[in-house]
């Protein structure tokens, strides 16, 4: 090259480091809410999920997304999805750590014992594949996994969150459990379209979405017939049905009763393929690895799950899971931007300067990490939750999570990229891939007016609820004045019976904050918890980031937000 070309003050590959173990934040949930074991246990997926190579994995993964088979050369119907293998591994290596649905199986007081995997560059593996991973804090361990690695690539963790919320929801109907579970517990990962018995892990998916209706499933049009051996043979058309190549799907339909779940496989146990027409993949903003698709049932076996007329409370049985699941991935979304800033300003000069010692800079990137922190730490304890049965607690406090962190993720994305200025515009950078897909958890499964609104009936339905989630909060009352405010403004809204669904964005944000607020002032450092008081609780809670007040510890935070090399 000329002598023009000379690179200078680039950054470099942020390659390296260890998203789960050298995330303070997120190794001290889960020591907190686990056990150094669980942690340690972790450490080969950690290292794998900041190397050069997954972050690979996940950039072809996106720029080939998968293409729709609906017929094979010779004309047969087929109805089968392609990827690109790059999507298998990550895949793979999502299932084969236990991300999946290993962690509802029976856990035992020891992990199993890991072997290494023949595979070079894959993370520690379970001697048995077909057999369930076994932690005693299972879901805790997948959750901390979970962060760590969807940093990566978030499509695949669409299907891999599907398989997790499936269990839970099958086990209303004890036969279906029993022929089912063993699959979906596994830590193997199969593709291709294969009697289910027969393959030695199973991937789940949902269809509930229809034109007509979007989240409102009780005017879904797809019908249920009964046939004299207990099956059903279901007709409609589904909207949206993420993962088409899953092994079993949960369904809604209508019968006399009401709406209905079903479980509907891809391959009949006669060894025959269902029907299931592929019409069409979505062409989406973000997600593209994954393939989400419109299916058309035409007589289509399924057999039923939990009772007629319940379906709305079977499938919520997977709901509260999946959302779950999408608070862990906007933790996950803003951490991975959050890392790309931090890198970035570690290493880039302006003015005279690292852009990290900039004390505006230095604003920014607290205001970030704060952010970061207060999901994980959210994130994290409803995932606690789920391993101490806190089921009260997790009804509401998953919707108020899931309405505030997953709506939090797309303006924070957003900074990051700012951070990196012209930089983060490219898609080299990768955060272009990160904003378009940070939208997603919110309208995901119901977007911010129906979570908000279904915080209002958590608390209705059950006194149980809000008292466990003031509980938690309660935990941290006295700390501090701000903290003690907000609490007071909470009571105050949920006193005030007037008008309560057009307040029902503040009650449900208010809620969240306050109990990030409990979690912080209980357990994060002083720098954090203040910086997360003074900027969230206050009057001008939820002004734009980058606006801490003086005296704000900015460059601690930044500092404890740096992922630790490996």
């Amino acid at each position: 090259m000329g002598s023009t070309h000379e690179v200078t003050n680039q950054v470099p590959p942020s390659a390296g480091h260890d998203p789960i173990a050298g995330d303070a934040a997120l190794a001290e949930a889960c020591l907190r809410h686990a056990d150094e074991a669980t942690l340690h246990s972790l450490a080969d997926l950690g290292r794998l999920a900041g190397s050069e190579q997954a972050q690979e994995w996940g950039r072809v993964a996106n720029e080939n997304p998968p293409k729709l088979r609906t017929h094979d050369r010779y004309g047969h119907r087929i109805d089968e999805v392609e990827f690109h293998p790059y999507w298998h591994e990550l895949m793979r290596t999502a299932v084969e750590n236990g991300l999946a649905g290993a962690p509802w199986a029976a856990l035992s007081a020891h992990p199993t014992a890991p072997t290494q995997s023949a595979h070079p560059a894959a993370p520690t593996q379970f001697a048995d594949p077909t057999a369930p991973t076994r932690f005693p804090h299972a879901h805790v361990r997948r959750a901390v996994g979970y962060v760590g690695w969807t940093q990566n690539e978030m499509g695949h963790a669409c299907p891999i969150t599907m398989t997790y919320a499936a269990v839970p929801a099958l086990r209303r109907t004890p036969e279906l459990a029993a022929r089912y579970e063993p699959g979906l517990t596994a830590t193997a990962y199969q593709f291709g379209l294969t009697e289910p018995s027969a393959k030695r892990g199973l991937i789940a998916g949902m269809g509930m979405t229809e034109k007509q209706g979007g989240s409102d499933v009780r005017a879904n049009t797809t019908r249920a017939v009964a046939e004299p051996d207990e099956s059903y043979r279901l007709t409609g058309h589904k909207w949206f049905t993420s993962a088409p190549m899953s092994d079993l799907f949960l369904v809604l339909a209508q019968l006399e009763e009401g709406v209905s779940c079903f479980a509907v496989p891809r391959v009949l146990p006669d060894g025959s393929r269902n029907v299931f027409h592929v019409q069409r993949l979505k062409d989406k903003l973000g997600d593209r690895s994954n393939a989400s698709s419109e299916v058309e049932f035409d007589g289509t076996v399924g057999w039923l799950v939990g009772e007629p007329g319940r379906g709305v409370p079977a499938i919520i049985e997977m709901v509260n899971m999946t959302r779950l699941d999408c608070v862990l991935g906007s933790a996950a979304t803003v951490r991975a931007a959050l890392t790309q800033a931090i890198h970035h300003a570690r290493h880039r000069r302006a003015f005279g300067a690292l852009l990290v010692d900039q004390p505006l800079m230095q604003n920014v990137l607290a205001d970030l990490a704060v952010e970061s922190e207060a999901a994980t730490a959210l994130a994290i304890r409803l995932a606690a939750a789920v391993d101490s049965g806190e089921s009260a607690f997790l009804r509401l406090a998953g919707a108020a999570a899931k309405f505030w962190v997953c709506k939090r993720a797309p303006g924070v994305v957003a900074e990051a990229m700012e951070v990196l200025g012209g930089n983060g515009y490219v898609e080299d950078s990768g955060l272009p891939r990160l904003y378009r897909q940070s939208p997603l958890n919110s309208i995901w499964e119901g977007s911010g007016n129906v979570i908000a609104l279904d915080v209002l009936r958590a608390m209705g339905r059950s006194s149980d609820t809000l008292a466990a989630v003031s509980a938690e909060i309660e935990l941290a009352r006295g700390a501090d004045e701000r903290f003690d405010d907000a609490v007071k403004r909470l009571h105050a809204e949920l006193g005030d019976a007037e008008g309560l669904p057009f307040r029902a964005r503040r009650i449900a944000g208010l809620l969240a904050l306050c109990l990030q607020g409990s979690l912080l002032l209980r357990y994060a450092p002083t720098a954090v918890a203040d910086a997360f008081c003074a900027s969230r609780l206050g009057e001008r809670g939820g002004a734009a980031l980058g606006m801490l007040p003086a005296g704000a510890a900015a460059g601690t935070i930044v500092d404890r937000a740096s992922i630790a090399a490996v």
